[in-house]
């Protein structure tokens, strides 16, 4: 039996040995491939035919996934410490595969979206030609224009801007159909439908988005921005008319049924040529004093409106249903005053989606072109909510339902075009986006609408995978003047397994124009081997604001075991553009290291960001990671998450603060306060709509009326309505007063010009605000912002001890402001050194670095400015500066070639304004008026372009 025993131990040291040496063997090639930057092992491969720090003998015949963790330095082991380790590794595995079960990304397989907008190939050309055509537009037809507007500048995300170009085109709109469809785009915009108690037909108080005024047919642009009057409902139409009519001509009799009513010949004649006939000429009825209308299919009591009408000219004592009896005997006898009347009263007595609904049917079978329109008022108002009703389906998505809405001239490319962007930010790939494109493309009559609506259909053709039908759309887009869309035509030939072609058609796009990070982007999806790493770098040079090339070079690295040095090249993004891929990526790198702290970090972000996200290629809830990742790390308390939360606003942690808040809300979800610092922190890092639902959260879980006002007043403020958010907080310091009230009046004050009246009433509204409770976070702010008051109102020694009140409770920004007051008093080493502070404390530096730049000499400014570009590509002041540090060199070509660069990917408004001003003093008038109207383009009332493009237009003028 010994024997046996022993036999038995030698022949698994033998295997162990052999196992060691086929290890040592693999791990050889593994080290060469490694030295030589091979890629040819994906991470994952690589584990499976290592395994040296996690070797489990029953691996070998496992069909399961396993993974590489813990990943560390390359070193031989001994057969000692494989078989020391191997249950522990065993453990580690199963761990890691809980947390990765769909293993880390690779490079082949993934590829930027496809963006939906038009995409100029020359956007200041595209820009300048836009601005011309809405000059010489006339005034009553500019709405479609400004929508054009729209649909181009929407490759900017600027959601500010683009409320803008939906105002204006609300603001020239004539017609009651385009009123209605703009004003409920501005509605849905500000995603109203989300507040609790809110009404579809509810007003904030202006024309721009008043439910009744866009009822309301004609052009006055210079009201649109008024208070409305929505305590007036529209008129009970005709009830101040008054019959001049007599009873001389007679009564006739209608018998309806076993029921008579009596009424005046003449005043039914009255109402229309058909009756007239019936009634005064060659038919019988003529010469009847009853007549039998029993079939006619109105009843008794709708033939007593119809007398009460011709009398009083007035409905207002009338039920619907006998309103729709009146409309239908209007439309059977060609009574147009009357029809008319029934059709604008039962358009003003809707009030709400359920009515619109059983109405809509029959107001289009009697063609009661206000009536549609008030029922569609009332469906569009209520998206996205409604979207899906079968009803709202059937109204919209068929042909048939388009024809039947055109026949009463309610169906336009305006109304196709915002219902397909509410489906496809809803469900891309369902089919009813699909459906509504289809509508979209059969209303598209300009070029840049075809262009457009094709467009958009091919990339949610290309989403379904319906390859051919897509290359077909962007094929027309193409065809309508969008060269964009030979992207889609490349991935659609590169879905098909043809690569070549696909980049072919990229090169050739590269050869012909002038050539743009997205291009070289493109181009690197069909590229091999090294070209494949230069077309990504030489984007990302281009264009540092792509996302994908910094995906692509951290994935790459991931692959090659550099998960550290990916976390830092995802690090360069994110530090200046957050979005959820991007931080999802981070949140994989950090769950390889195993630092689940810092992964559970960025999903806790994730989720601020899309509450819903789906981890892993959308196979696994987010926050389901975040449970599994809590049980390997520390928990906090509540007190423990204040102090988190203190540290990371004062380290200027904007992220680390949105993970915190997170955690706190999931302990206390309806904690509106908590919301509301979660949608500041969210508008510092600029992602806006995710601020505005925080904002509106917070106002549904508002317990107090006063707190409520405070958070709309914010919403509408957020949303450009300055006067009513001010409205809101006067409301709400009636109520109580306290510190968010008084905060928000004084901030909204402030946004204006102010004299020295205004800012000292700013200063004592901030005074107010910190004699009320409130936290540190807050207070911090309010002594900044009071601060920055003084100093503007010259009170340095006041604004001095206001800002270090704020360091004193940890707001670091606090720092930037005492640097400039050291700097009006003429002590620029001391403001710099302060600034260096705000450095070394503050995460996110790059404006640290660009205010720095101002308290030094020229070769030091420019040393804090090509920083503060490395860390934020998107800030414009340091292109300026070296631009007009090259211009005062007279090194006027590369003064340009500097503003060139930055507005290929960032077209500023300031960078227009100077490089046209460039282009001025270079002689050369063409570019620098093709600049000033790109720049009027993005703001057409800025004083410094409207100054510069007139003085530019006479000097053309002259020299030609």
């Amino acid at each position: 039996m010994s024997t046996c025993t022993d036999s038995n131990e030698e022949r698994n040291i033998w295997n162990w040995k052999s196992r060691f040496v086929s290890l040592i063997c693999h791990y050889s090639l593994e080290l060469s491939h490694t030295m030589r930057g091979s890629r040819g092992f994906k991470l994952k491969d690589r584990c499976k035919t290592t395994q040296v720090h996690a070797y489990n003998p029953s691996s070998e015949t496992s069909t399961s996934n396993p993974f590489p963790f813990p990943i560390s330095k390359l070193h031989f082991p001994t057969i000692n410490s494989i078989l020391q380790e191997s249950a522990d590794s065993t453990i580690s595995l199963s761990t890691a595969e809980a947390f990765l079960p769909y293993g880390l990304p690779r490079t082949d397989s993934f590829e930027p979206p496809l963006e939906l907008c038009l995409k100029s190939v020359d956007f200041v050309e595209s820009l300048a030609e836009l601005y011309r055509k809405i000059q010489m537009t006339q005034d009553f037809d500019k709405s479609l224009v400004y929508l054009e507007q729209y649909a181009l500048l929407c490759s900017l995300g600027d959601p500010k801007l683009l409320r803008r170009c939906l105002q204006s085109a609300r603001q020239h709109a004539v017609d009651v159909h385009s009123k209605v469809v703009l004003s409920a785009w501005l509605r849905f915009e500000r995603r109203e439908d989300e507040l609790v108690g809110s009404s579809a037909l509810d007003c904030i108080g202006r024309v721009v988005e008043c439910p009744n005024a866009a009822l309301l047919h004609g052009y006055d642009p210079n009201s649109v921005f008024d208070h409305c009057l929505c305590s007036n409902q529209i008129s009970h139409f005709g009830n101040n008319f008054l019959s001049s009519e007599s009873e001389e001509d007679g009564l006739v009799c209608f018998c309806i049924g076993n029921e008579e009513v009596n009424c005046i010949r003449g005043k039914i004649a009255a109402l229309s040529a058909p009756l007239k006939s019936m009634l005064y000429g060659n038919f019988i009825e003529s010469d009847k004093q009853r007549i039998d209308f029993t079939h006619v299919g109105i009843s008794a009591d709708g033939m007593r409106a119809v007398d009460f009408f011709t009398r009083t000219r007035r409905l207002d004592s009338c039920s619907p249903n006998v309103l729709l009896e009146l409309l239908s005997f209007a439309n059977r006898f060609c009574c147009e005053e009357m029809k008319s009347a029934c059709d604008c009263y039962l358009a003003s007595l809707l009030s709400d989606i359920d009515e619109a609904l059983v109405l809509i049917d029959y107001a289009l079978e009697e063609r009661a072109h206000l009536l549609v329109a008030s029922c569609l008022q009332l469906m569009l108002r209520e998206l996205p909510g409604y979207l899906y009703n079968p009803k709202v389906l059937n109204t919209f998505c068929s042909s048939e339902a388009r024809e039947r809405l055109a026949t009463v001239g309610q169906a336009s490319f305006l109304l196709y075009y915002f219902l397909s962007q509410v489906a496809i930010e809803d469900n891309m790939m369902s089919k009813v986006t699909v459906m509504l494109l289809e509508r979209l493309k059969e209303c598209a009559n300009a070029r840049w609408q075809k262009a457009l609506a094709w467009h958009q259909l091919g990339c949610v053709l290309l989403e379904r995978k319906d390859y051919k039908e897509a290359q077909h759309c962007f094929e027309m887009a193409i065809e309508a003047g969008n060269i964009y869309s030979i992207v889609g035509v490349a991935r659609t030939k590169l879905k098909q397994g043809q690569r070549f072609l696909a980049y072919e058609l990229i090169n050739d796009i590269i050869t012909k124009y002038k050539p743009t990070g997205w291009m070289y982007q493109e181009r690197s999806l069909y590229s091999l081997g090294k070209q494949k790493i230069l077309d990504v770098n030489e984007a990302t040079r281009l264009d540092p604001t792509l996302s994908f090339p910094y995906k692509y070079r951290a994935i790459a690295m991931v692959e090659d075991c550099q998960i550290e040095a990916a976390v830092a090249e995802i690090n360069r993004i994110v530090d200046f553009k957050v979005s959820p891929d991007c931080i999802e990526l981070r949140a994989w790198c950090f769950i390889a290291l195993e630092d689940y702290q810092s992964a559970i970090r960025d999903i806790r972000a994730l989720l601020t960001l899309e509450p819903n996200f789906m981890m892993f290629h959308g196979k696994m809830r987010a926050d389901h990671l975040v449970e599994l990742l809590s049980q390997h790390v520390q928990p906090w308390s509540p007190a423990d998450c204040w102090m988190q939360l203190y540290d990371r606003w004062s380290f200027v942690d904007d992220i680390g603060s949105l993970a915190v808040i997170h955690q706190m809300l999931i302990n206390d979800p309806g904690r509106s306060v908590l919301r509301f610092r979660q949608s500041l922190l969210l508008l510092r890092l600029n992602c806006q709509k995710a601020a505005m639902r925080s904002l509106r959260l917070a106002r549904n879980h508002s317990t107090s009326k006063y707190e409520k006002l405070v958070y709309e007043g914010w919403i509408l403020y957020d949303t450009g309505h300055r006067e009513e958010a001010l409205a809101k907080a006067e409301e709400s310091i009636s109520i109580q007063r306290s510190f968010e009230a008084f905060f928000l009046k004084a901030y909204a004050l402030a946004d204006t010009t102010l004299d020295s009246e205004s800012s000292s009433y700013v200063i004592q509204l901030l005074e107010e605000a910190l004699k009320c409770p409130s936290d540190g976070l807050r207070k911090g702010q309010a002594l900044n912002n009071l601060g920055s008051i003084y100093v503007d109102c010259n009170k340095l020694d006041l604004a001095a001890d206001c800002y270090v009140s704020a360091l004193e409770i940890k707001h670091t920004r606090a720092h930037q402001g005492l640097a400039r007051v050291y700097h009006l008093k003429n002590d620029r080493k001391a403001a710099y050194e302060e600034m260096t502070k705000l450095i070394d404390k503050a995460q996110n530096k790059a404006s640290a670095y660009e205010k720095r730049s101002e308290y030094c000499d020229r070769d030091m400014a420019n040393n804090d400015l090509s920083m503060a570009t490395q860390l934020d590509p998107l800030r414009t002041y340091p292109y300026r500066y070296r631009a007009a540090v090259l211009m005062d060199d007279q090194r006027e070509t590369e003064a340009v070639e500097e503003l060139t660069r930055a507005i290929s990917f960032k077209p500023d408004l300031q960078m227009l304004n100077l490089r046209a001003a460039f282009h001025e003093s270079m002689t050369d008038f063409s570019r620098a008026l093709q600049d000033c109207e790109a720049a009027l383009c993005l703001d057409s009332n800025h004083k410094d372009t409207l100054d510069l493009y007139s003085r530019t237009r006479i000097q053309a003028r002259q020299n030609t």
